[in-house]
């Protein structure tokens, strides 16, 4: 059905026949990619996911990305952007949704060889978003996280008590681990910025030693202190639980290169860390909740698990990396 609709769009684009077959391509853990080849030029083809599309936000999330894409785009910012079709970017073939790319034949960095000098880059490009369009925020009170993790333990011990067993293991770490990130949010500054908060190392690509973003769905305005942060410590290991914090170091040092708003408490925020408990809970509902299918809860349930390692790892890390952090506060001071 999906070739279907990619053979459909490819002609009603303008691009061609397509040349089959059509070729999947893993790495994403929300939507599908694929690779086609249309007229002798290669495409990525990018189908998004229906279950985040039926959400009420979700054409409006999206067109404020592709806005501020343009805008990347024009202060020449790496990134690979979606293309314009028939005036639009996001295409809409018998209610399935699609972006369609120009194909690179670079590659994304194997998670467990990031060198600094990589994380050194990729910290300047987000400098350099962070730089084009800073601006105070209102002082409203900060979002709270509020999940019950309880609830979901239950649910878990009666739909799939392995799993169940595993949160009721944790479940004191998550109430903990929520009351930090609630607690850190309240001492962001009041700042937002254009930032990817998705740019970590999977979704960046390299041709020939240079970095290109991509997957930019995630753009928007958000905070750069706490994005900095979250961004530093994926580049530096904590995806993987294999912390270097000579990576972590060379992240603030390009993005501090680039662009500087004077904020140095970065330990007190430290709790933003934890902002992988939205993630895990996106996956604990896509596990245990009716209405997905059977290969996207086995997806989450990987990344339940993955996700509770990795938030067990950063309680464990948390003392050395806020030793880091009081170095950094010493940049450019």
């Amino acid at each position: 059905m999906i070739d279907q609709k990619i053979v459909k769009l490819f002609r009603n684009s303008g691009l061609g026949e397509i040349e089959l077959p059509i070729t999947p391509v893993t790495g994403g853990f929300l939507h599908s990619m694929y690779k086609v080849r249309a007229a002798g030029k290669p495409y990525a083809v990018k189908h998004l996911n229906p279950e985040v599309m039926g959400r009420p936000t979700a054409a409006s999330n999206f067109a404020a990305a592709e806005n501020l894409e343009t805008v990347l785009e024009d202060a020449g910012i790496p990134i690979v952007p979606a293309l314009r079709l028939n005036g639009k970017k996001m295409q809409c073939v018998d209610g399935a949704f699609f972006y369609v790319f120009d194909w690179h034949e670079g590659s994304v960095t194997d998670w467990y060889h990031i060198t600094p000098g990589q994380c050194r880059m990729a910290g300047g490009i987000l400098g350099r978003m962070h730089a084009l369009d800073p601006r105070g925020e209102a002082d409203e009170e900060a979002e709270e996280s509020r999940v019950d993790w309880a609830g979901y333990t239950q649910d878990a011990l009666r739909i799939d008590p392995e799993l169940g067993k595993l949160l009721s293991e944790h479940e004191a770490l998550l109430r903990d681990a929520e009351a930090e990130l609630n607690r850190a949010r309240k001492l962001l500054p009041k700042i937002v910025c254009i930032s990817d908060e998705d740019m970590d190392p999977k979704n960046v690509m390299w041709e020939n030693g240079r970095p290109i973003v991509i997957d930019l769905e995630c753009l928007g305005y958000g905070n750069p202190v706490s994005h900095v942060l979250q961004l530093a410590l994926q580049w530096s290991g904590i995806t993987t639980c294999n912390l270097n914090l000579n990576c972590f170091r060379a992240f603030f040092e390009g993005y501090l290169e680039a662009y500087d708003n004077g904020f140095r408490d970065y330990p007190a925020i430290f709790g933003v860390a934890y902002t992988w408990l939205e993630w895990l809970e996106y996956n604990l509902r896509r596990t245990l909740e009716p209405g997905f299918e059977e290969s996207e809860r086995a997806m989450g349930r990987t990344q339940v698990k993955l996700t509770l390692d990795r938030i067990r790892y950063l309680h464990g890390t948390e003392t050395e990396i806020k030793r880091e952090l009081e170095e950094i506060r010493k940049m450019g001071a």
